[in-house]
């Protein structure tokens, strides 16, 4: 077998591009393709140690709403308090993703990828330690901003080091470990309230963390920085060096790596584009609008529905105690409802699933805005299912809250995070990336805030008829937008190469 590169460099250019390296695959002697080629190890290892960071937000975002019971009867929390936990680690990540995601742009891929790790065990050990609720809110938001840098750089590093035809579910599939995060983070919080039915079992919830987190952080000194970043800043050396020990196989290929340098004009036109307002310009603003606006309306319903999935089952269907007069009956309360959440979890895996199959086939867009039409369908049974009684009540609520969490992992929860970190060129990407994630957590942050203070004011059904609407808004908004990435390369997404 001899190989080839997809697409094949101009004749008149001296070396490749990263990209086109990551691409290459093999043909046969008769010149037949061979449309893959194998992941290398380094390739995993960074897949891996990325997935790691979405896992973690899964934990302790949903964690919260199996927590936060527990948490209000120790330090006698009102309605407002709730709120502000629920939302102090989605505010992180909002500040998070904006102001760390920008410094991976300036100081490469994987400093970011180390930084982020080690102040998530630093604020998580605060949670776990915290004698009062202003600590607790402070340690959130900590752990938050130490998730938001992972919503860029756990993309960056993925999609910069994977071949274009497999990027959407590789990245994805890291992605889809916030599902599994958020339903391990259900099912510790009932294994340990089940084991360990006291007040105080909450500490040990966010504890059981530091454990996987230790050598996830060991991990990520040993990956290689993203080749891509380092020809931006013209350190072509590095970047071949860094190109082969991604691409190190057994047997060695390619054996020799030259790689294409920008010209000097080239460079400087890259660099101009990277200031902030370059979002907001006539070639870039639809873009922005295409990353961060459905990921808000996403937001608004996933995170509200996904905290408060217990405290909404326990209100419903009547698992709960409406006034628990001792922590005996409010624990034996919590585990219930935190039983129905984790078998509605489920779904969010399966949606996941789906989507690192279909992402690369189907197109991004496509699965967002389906997703979006069935999220709404899922709510508006949800909705309905208050309207009756019986069997058949408990029946619809818990369809409609599993199509919608199956149907906003194979849509807008999966494709929002793809479509933010693919559309914007190398200069800005992580700028871009960050800014649409912490657009989008000013969604997260007001409905976890609000979602407690709602639910007693104007009742569950109102609710969710209203994220019905901001459901089918963007699907709307989807559409409008539209940029589809499937198989591009990310070297071509400049300004005008893609629509």
């Amino acid at each position: 077998m001899t190989s080839e590169t997809s697409p094949s460099p101009p004749s008149t250019r001296a070396g490749k591009t990263v990209q086109e390296y990551i691409d290459e695959t093999p043909v046969w002697a008769d010149a037949t393709p061979v449309h893959y080629s194998p992941i290398t190890r380094m390739q995993w290892l960074i897949w891996w140690l990325a997935a790691a960071g979405k896992f973690f937000e899964g934990v302790v975002v949903f964690m919260t709403g199996v927590a936060l019971p527990l948490m209000s009867k120790e330090f006698d929390l009102g309605a407002m308090e709730k709120g502000v936990i629920a939302a102090a680690s989605l505010f992180g990540i909002l500040i998070g993703a904006t102001a760390l995601g920008d410094l991976a742009d300036r100081y490469g891929r994987k400093q970011m990828f180390i930084v982020e790790m080690a102040l998530f065990i630093c604020f998580i050990v605060l949670l776990t330690v915290s004698p009062s609720y202003p600590l607790i809110v402070i340690a959130l938001v900590g752990t938050g901003i130490a998730l938001g840098c992972d919503y860029p750089t756990a993309h960056l590093i993925i999609s910069e080091s994977m071949p274009s035809r497999i990027r959407g579910r590789m990245v994805l599939g890291a992605f889809g470990f916030q599902a599994i995060g958020g339903l391990a983070g259900t099912a510790i919080g009932f294994m340990i309230l089940f084991e360990n039915p006291d007040i105080t079992a909450w500490r040990w919830m966010y504890a059981s963390t530091i454990l996987l987190a230790v050598p996830v952080i060991i991990g990520r000194f040993f990956v290689e920085q993203s080749p891509c970043w380092l020809v931006f800043r013209g350190r072509i050396a590095e970047a071949e060096a860094e190109t082969r020990r991604l691409l190190l196989r057994n047997p060695l290929y390619p054996k020799e790596i030259t790689l294409y340098r920008p010209h000097d004009h080239d460079k400087a036109h890259l660099r101009e584009k990277a200031a902030w307002s370059a979002l907001f310009t006539d070639k870039n603003r639809d873009r922005t609008v295409l990353a961060s606006v459905p990921w808000f309306l996403q937001d608004l319903s996933t995170y509200g529905i996904g905290i408060f999935t217990p405290t909404v089952l326990a209100t419903i269907i009547g698992v709960g105690i409406a006034h628990p007069r001792n922590t005996a009956e409010l624990i034996q309360g919590d585990i219930l409802a935190t039983r129905g959440a984790a078998f509605i979890d489920l779904l969010l895996i399966v949606g996941i699933a789906f989507a690192v199959v279909l992402a690369d086939r189907v197109g991004r867009i496509r699965l967002q805005v389906m997703g979006f039409i069935g999220c709404a369908v899922g709510l508006l049974l949800a909705a309905l299912s208050l309207r009756l009684g019986g069997t058949l009540s408990m029946v619809l609520l818990f369809a409609g809250f599993m199509l919608f969490s199956f149907m906003t992992n194979i849509g807008p929860n999966a494709m929002t995070y793809l479509i933010a970190g693919e559309v914007f060129p190398i200069s800005m990407r992580g700028r871009g990336a960050g800014f649409a994630a912490s657009f989008a957590k000013i969604g997260a942050v007001l409905t976890a805030f609000l979602f407690p203070i709602l639910l007693k004011d104007i009742g569950t059904q109102l609710l969710l008829l209203i994220l019905v609407g901001t459901s089918l808004l963007g699907a709307l908004v989807t559409r409008r937008y539209a940029i589809e990435t499937k198989g591009i390369s990310l070297e071509k997404i400049e300004a005008g190469t893609i629509s």
